[in-house]
């Protein structure tokens, strides 16, 4: 991986309506051009949820021009290649996904779902907070990787190490 190119991050879900659309935004605000993301999903919901456009808008990122779409849209000819693919919840790791071309780096990011939290709208907003602040955390230190002087072996286990972070929703099993 080289220092002076763009890397295609795309954070995959089931519906494609709230985490993967938070990672999407937070990374293409902090990679600063390093880095394009694009979200999408299993079975998309066909909207965004409002509570995840409120959130980034409170956090001071982009909350515009989302939209809730398949997968299949990033496995078609045409579409750009991807560096590196995250789920970001538990549903869609276990998912058979669609084959990526150029065989990019994945990693499992999973964060609880903030738009299954029931109860008022402090509740939910608490929710989203907390789903916004676990992705940023990981996206900050993936960020911080020198992707363009890291082996691949080191660069997975990195990755794995990120999906790992406070808010994890699989917590990782431990090797004796």
């Amino acid at each position: 991986m080289t220092a002076d190119r763009v890397y295609n991050v795309l954070f995959l879900c089931t519906g494609n309506s709230a985490r993967s659309i938070l990672a999407e935004s937070i990374l293409n605000a902090e990679g600063k051009g390093r880095f394009k993301a694009y979200s999408a999903g299993s079975q998309p919901k066909g909207e965004v949820n409002p509570h995840a456009l409120k959130e980034l808008a409170a956090l001071g990122y982009p909350a515009t021009g989302f939209r809730s779409k398949s997968w299949d849209e990033f496995a078609e000819p045409g579409a750009p290649d991807m560096d590196f693919i995250f789920t970001v919840c538990d549903s869609a790791a276990g998912e058979a996904c669609p084959v990526w071309i150029g065989h990019p780096m994945t990693a499992h990011w999973g964060v609880e779902d903030p738009a299954a939290v029931e109860g008022s709208e402090a509740e939910k907003a608490r929710a989203f907070a907390e789903a916004a602040r676990f992705l940023k955390n990981r996206i900050m230190s993936f960020i911080g990787l020198p992707l363009n002087s890291i082996d691949k072996l080191a660069l997975e286990s990195h990755l794995r190490q990120i999906g790992a972070m406070e808010g994890a929703s699989i917590k990782q099993s431990r090797a004796s």
